[in-house]
């Protein structure tokens, strides 16, 4: 970081109050509390049921290989009703900041997206840090991957056409998904949907620093998921960017990328920075950055016009990539 950053950037109003409400409801995010960080807020844990959505989806579970060594790995199904088979792939990853989360969260929001595009949903179930510390959650995403790829006739799905997608943990994991197929050849990708992406394992950007101790997820919030993932290798001159994608020398020949991200967050600088190096690369992202937004503002403000208008431009860009 070369000057030091100006005080913090203002909150929209809508996300502002709604900041105000969930505050009592956030606990804080340490090692020694993940119990809590664990636990589901209210109204956030989904069933399969509500996946379903009245039967327009098909929705199981199944348990795939896992990386060699290591456990099965469970992918949770949603494959949409009485469409003309092959249909176009969601692979989502969940968010969580590396030591929360499941395969649920975050799922019905892809189906909003989708608003009746026919595509199937593969959500996976990765290992949590710091009990499965890098490689093991990046790794179970990619082995999850190359199952949803190698058995996409027996899904219905068509294997060309695969998105990777993910929220904040979960942006961080899709983003390294995406370099470890591109360097492990395969499988093929159409797109990269990285929605405030954890990235970047040095905390120490302009708006890392600005943001300190504001919004749900801050600069000490950001300091306990990295550790949780690289233990006492976080920060320092050896993290892979299989780990934290903004450590990749070579962001060329990666697949077509959405970014988002609020201008009032922790993850807002490395994930423009992250889009201009696709650029500087040759490559094609699509880059958000919404006024006053913090971190996952559109979950915490559903009704705020920032919210409304990050869901459509999601969702505008994942029916186009999947129709190109």
């Amino acid at each position: 970081m070369s000057a030091k950053p100006g005080p913090p950037v203002p909150f929209d109003p809508d996300v502002a109050a709604a900041l105000a409400t969930v505050r009592d409801f956030m606990p804080r995010v340490t090692l020694d509390n993940l119990d809590a960080v664990r636990a589901p807020l209210p109204g956030m844990d989904v069933t399969l049921e509500d996946l379903r959505r009245d039967g327009a989806y098909e929705v199981e579970e199944r348990q795939v290989p896992g990386p060699d060594g290591a456990p099965d790995v469970t992918l949770l199904i949603c494959r949409p009703s009485g469409a003309a088979t092959p249909v176009p792939v969601i692979y989502h990853i969940h968010g969580g900041g590396m030591i929360s989360g499941n395969r649920r969260l975050g799922v019905a929001d892809v189906q909003d997206w989708l608003d009746g595009t026919p595509a199937a949903v593969v959500s996976v179930e990765y290992r949590l840090a710091p009990e499965h510390p890098h490689p093991a959650p990046v790794e179970d995403c990619y082995a999850g991957l190359v199952w949803t790829a190698r058995h996409a006739a027996e899904l219905g799905a068509d294997p060309g056409r695969i998105v990777v997608a993910g929220g904040s943990a979960g942006g961080g994991l899709a983003a390294a998904t995406a370099l470890l197929a591109r360097d492990r050849g395969g499988p093929a990708l159409i797109g990269q949907m990285l929605l405030c992406p954890m990235l970047d394992d040095r905390n120490d950007t302009p708006s890392a620093v600005q943001m300190a101790g504001l919004g749900i997820w801050d600069r000490a919030a950001n300091e306990t998921g990295w550790t949780a993932l690289l233990g006492e290798d976080r920060g320092g001159p050896g993290v892979s960017c299989y780990a934290a994608p903004a450590r990749a020398a070579d962001l060329s020949g990666l697949p077509p990328a959405y970014i988002d991200a609020g201008s009032a967050e922790t993850f807002r600088d490395e994930d423009v920075a992250y889009a201009s190096r696709i650029w500087q690369a040759g490559g094609d992202a699509e880059l958000h950055v919404w006024p006053g937004g913090c971190h996952a503002f559109e979950g915490i403000a559903p009704h705020a016009a920032i919210s409304i208008g990050s869901q459509q431009a999601r969702a505008n860009w994942l029916r186009r990539i999947l129709a190109s």
